[in-house]
């Protein structure tokens, strides 16, 4: 399908690894669009940069076109995916291709909606524009395993976390505090990745939890609060119940009293009634389908020994980062162990310490 049978140069490597560095910085803020980065170049000098907008709209192709100053007759482009050939929201980024005089165009793979798939090739070329497909597909294709997850599952792409002590503690009486201040910014880096964080009353109610970003000047992007709360037992003097309003918290019930219910929607919190599975908990997998259909694509999971336990059985779970501090919590009267660590050893094989120089704590990053 390539005009160039995939034979690319180190210059051509170079500007799509731009491309996929442009891609990344987008990364969990795009909406329900993939991130996608692109690069205009002319006698081989980047003359444009584009990369898609916060909440999808308009896309890289567009913005890169829109950026450029000079005239893009006899240039080329680079994309890390398939340009859009469909009239959604915008129009397709094929016509703004076409508009411009963009003499050739790159990108590293096709995209999986059946909408674009294959069509952008037949329509570039039909216009007389080079085209070739390919370029680091290994690499590209990686960074969008989350979105190729999201079309084939209907389902967020659902990153676990999880911090334990030294003696596999979760939570001890008095002494809540695990990781060091390295670890909280990665924790506050994966919240900043994610358009939803999800977790129990149970935690919300013991540890009061902010479960937002705190990266200076990110705050902006903290994901929306998904609480699981079967009774709506969720406590009203936690910081989550106090600062909730119908645009960052929604919470999952199956039964509650009508003055709970009445009290959670004077708060104008989402509330969306769900099923119990035969464990009588609510059941996980319809609730990821669900949030699919309100327009979140990835999921970060903060929960308690239960509930992460209970995902990782079920094989919910796409990649799981485990914290774990060289601290050794007390077993006093009061204490919680984390029972899954067997169960994630087992279900996921393929894993890598994220080892930083600062401080004493280590990140295991489990993936399927």
């Amino acid at each position: 399908m390539s005009s160039k049978k995939n034979k690319f140069s180190r210059k051509d490597k170079l500007f799509m690894e731009i491309a996929l560095d442009l891609a990344r910085s987008r990364e969990g803020l795009t909406g329900v669009n993939p991130s996608v980065g692109c690069v205009i170049v002319k006698n081989d000098n980047i003359i444009s940069i584009g990369n898609t907008s916060y909440n999808g709209r308009p896309h890289a192709e567009f913005n890169a076109i829109k950026n450029c100053n000079e005239k893009l007759k006899g240039s080329k482009m680079y994309v890390t995916l398939e340009p859009c050939s469909h009239y959604g929201v915008t129009p397709p980024c094929t016509n703004e291709i076409i508009k411009s005089k963009i003499s050739e165009v790159v990108y590293a793979l096709e995209d999986t909606d059946k909408r674009v798939r294959k069509k952008s090739f037949k329509i570039l070329k039909s216009h007389k524009i080079n085209v070739s497909i390919g370029l680091l597909k290994d690499k590209v294709k990686k960074f969008y395993i989350p979105y190729f997850f999201n079309r084939k599952n209907k389902m967020p792409f659902v990153t676990g976390k999880l911090a334990v002590s030294k003696n596999k503690l979760i939570y001890s009486k008095f002494k809540t505090k695990i990781t060091n201040k390295y670890s909280d910014k990665f924790t506050h880096l994966l919240r900043y990745k994610n358009d939803s964080i999800m977790t129990s009353s149970r935690t919300v109610n013991i540890d009061n939890p902010k479960l937002n970003c705190r990266i200076k000047g990110f705050e902006k992007f903290s994901p929306v609060r998904i609480i699981l709360d079967n009774n709506l037992s969720l406590n009203k003097n936690t910081y989550i119940f106090k600062s909730a309003n119908k645009k960052n918290t929604i919470v999952f019930y199956n039964k509650a009293n009508k003055s709970r219910i009445s009290m959670f929607k004077k708060k104008k919190i989402g509330l969306i009634k769900a099923k119990l599975n035969n464990s009588k908990q609510l059941d996980l997998r319809p609730i990821m389908k669900k949030l699919y259909s309100l327009g979140f694509r990835n999921t970060l999971v903060e929960g308690g020994d239960l509930l992460t336990t209970n995902l990782l059985k079920n094989k919910i779970f796409n990649e799981f980062y485990l914290f774990k501090s060289q601290k050794k919590l007390p077993t006093n009267s009061d204490f919680v162990k984390f029972n899954g660590l067997s169960v994630l050893n087992k279900k996921y094989l393929f894993r890598q310490n994220l080892n930083s120089s600062y401080g004493k704590d280590t990140i295991t990053h489990y993936n399927k």
